[in-house]
């Protein structure tokens, strides 16, 4: 899932309102309070009315056409880069471009959708992710393809974002489990079609580039719906006032040092060594950037994009710590499972797609089940502790998997893992919010994505350079010289190993299953500290009540 699973939003006060009459949350506290009255009294909701499925069918839809793409041009990337003639190894920036891209712009979608509105900025989206679309389907060589699946980046990021701010507008908190669970289902549907469709359309000549295409008339009618039938309230103000209201300091720096951290991340033990200017300059300047954003945030913002009662609070902060470890066992699971099918059992890259399924289909179930259970019980700790003790076991059963392991075993640990790491795609985003009052949620939201994204980049980085390192001491040496240096061994070696005679077929798929298992063991540890975070977290009241600044546009006569 993104690296990523479907989240949820709210609102913001911070950029709409008068900042001096805004509660000051600066100072560190370790209690979780509310202000909003409102949100302590349980109230019962009214029915659903017409505007409101309609506008929730609207961003289904969106959120349908972003996970589409994100998981099916992986299957086809291979014959995407024999295609365009890549000879360099750049085929790894049509996946890094587009995570750098919808990451970096995640927190200015989520500034911009307070002070624009939230049609205006999914509109914006679909429309960037369609014009990247095109300009990826035509590309004629990879630098083309690559800047274009960076627009695409930029118009997807931001369609998954508001989709979650969009539906915390529509649905409080203390109800949102079962619309969470059916955003989650549209996921899986996309999730689950993805690869089979991009293993299709690349088995022949130039059909992959209908794999971009096709985007241009779902796109059209996501829009459409968007257009139509997305009905919510937007501010007042003109757009000179609206403009000022903008962080626009504090999202260029956070744009430059996501991008320029993504960027050595992404050269890191693959392109370059750890140790080379080429990876430290980048990574280093990008961490920097990164405090120097939050610092400015919390001191000289005059409209702060993130809200400084979430890393003063201890229950959102346990939310959000979380999140970033859930983001690096999660990538961790999706990324790497299809590797090991590909290079211990000499699966394709579309059987290892199918071989994936058992997780993939039961994610989505349990995650939903989650996301239910804590909306009916009213508490979000015990399903968050028992995800993590689960995620713990089945990361444990992982690291025992062979290249000989028979498959009931490997389906087996995959749906105990998947029943682990699936309700964390969204158990974090309640005791994230639970504290705050409903006019924080699109900003904490918006660094909610920003975070898990981020935290996925280094979680790939991370079970890369394991492996990387891991398969140089195990693999025999005649085989490891016949590729060059700068090129990821895994991906480079995988395609070889059907041809390759017997015993070195046999050692090199044990060398990989002894790598691999070292990466399922880094994830416990990960899985463990997720398991410690959680402990910090308090059962706070959910709020019953949305931000009515951004509620729908709906007549009476439609409630």
């Amino acid at each position: 899932m993104s690296n990523q699973s479907p989240l949820t939003g709210d609102a913001i006060s911070m950029t709409t309102t008068d900042r001096r009459s805004t509660p000051d949350f600066s100072a560190p506290t370790l209690e979780d309070p509310r202000d909003s009255p409102d949100s302590k009294v349980p109230q019962k909701s009214p029915p659903k009315s017409r505007a409101f499925w309609l506008s929730f069918v609207a961003i289904m839809f969106a959120e349908f056409l972003a996970a589409l793409d994100l998981t099916a041009v992986g299957t086809a990337l291979p014959t995407i880069a024999e295609e365009l003639k890549d000879t360099r190894g750049d085929y790894i920036w049509v996946g890094s471009a587009y995570a750098l891209s919808s990451t970096a712009f995640i927190p200015l979608s989520g500034n911009l959708a307070d002070v624009f509105g939230r049609r205006s900025v999914m509109l914006a989206s679909i429309a960037f992710f369609v014009l990247g679309s095109a300009l990826a389907g035509a590309s004629q060589n990879m630098n083309m393809m690559i800047a274009a699946r960076a627009i695409q980046g930029i118009g997807g990021g931001g369609i998954l974002t508001l989709t979650e701010i969009i539906t915390a507008d529509l649905v409080p908190l203390a109800e949102r489990g079962l619309y969470q669970g059916l955003i989650a289902l549209v996921w899986a549907l996309a999730s689950f079609s993805g690869p089979p469709i991009g293993g299709g359309l690349s088995q022949g000549g130039k059909s992959w580039r209908w794999l971009f295409y096709l985007n241009l008339p779902v796109g059209g009618t996501a829009f459409a719906l968007v257009l139509v039938f997305l009905s919510v309230k937007r501010p007042e103000g003109s757009i000179r006032d609206k403009l000022a209201k903008v962080d626009w300091v504090g999202n260029a720096i956070v744009i430059t040092g996501t991008g320029l951290a993504n960027v050595g991340l992404s050269w890191a033990g693959i392109r370059y060594a750890w140790s080379s200017a080429q990876v430290l300059v980048p990574l280093v300047i990008g961490l920097v950037l990164l405090v120097v954003f939050a610092v400015y945030e919390a001191k000289f913002a005059a409209w702060p994009a993130i809200p400084h009662d979430i890393v003063t609070n201890r229950t959102s902060l346990s939310g959000l710590l979380t999140t970033i470890m859930h983001g690096i066992i999660s990538i961790g699971l999706v990324f790497y499972l299809p590797v090991f099918f590909q290079a211990c059992f000499g699966a394709s890259p579309l059987r290892s797609a199918v071989d994936f399924l058992p997780a993939a289909l039961t994610t989505t179930p349990f995650g939903f089940l989650a996301v239910l259970s804590i909306t009916m019980s009213k508490k979000y700790r015990p399903v968050n502790w028992a995800s993590w003790a689960i995620s713990i076991i089945g990361f444990g059963l992982f690291s025992t998997i062979r290249e000989d392991t028979s498959t009931g075993k490997w389906v087996g640990y995959q749906i105990i893992c998947a029943i682990g790491v699936g309700p964390l795609f969204g158990a974090p985003m309640f005791p994230l919010l639970a504290p705050l009052p409903n006019t924080r949620a699109a900003s904490a939201l918006a660094l909610f994505s920003f975070t898990r994204a981020f935290s996925q980049t280094w979680g790939i980085t991370i079970a890369s350079t394991i492996l990387q390192n891991m398969l140089k001491k195990k693999l025999p040496a005649t085989f490891v010289a016949q590729f060059p240096p700068g090129f990821e061994i895994a991906f480079a070696a995988i395609p070889a190993i059907r041809q390759l005679e017997e015993p070195v077929r046999t050692q090199v798929r044990a060398a990989f299953a002894d790598s691999m298992s070292v990466i399922w063991q880094s994830m416990i540890g990960f899985a463990g500290l997720g398991l410690v975070l959680s402990f910090l977290m308090a059962e706070v009241p959910m709020g019953t009540t949305v931000d009515e600044s951004y509620a729908l546009k709906e007549k009476e006569k439609d409630r």
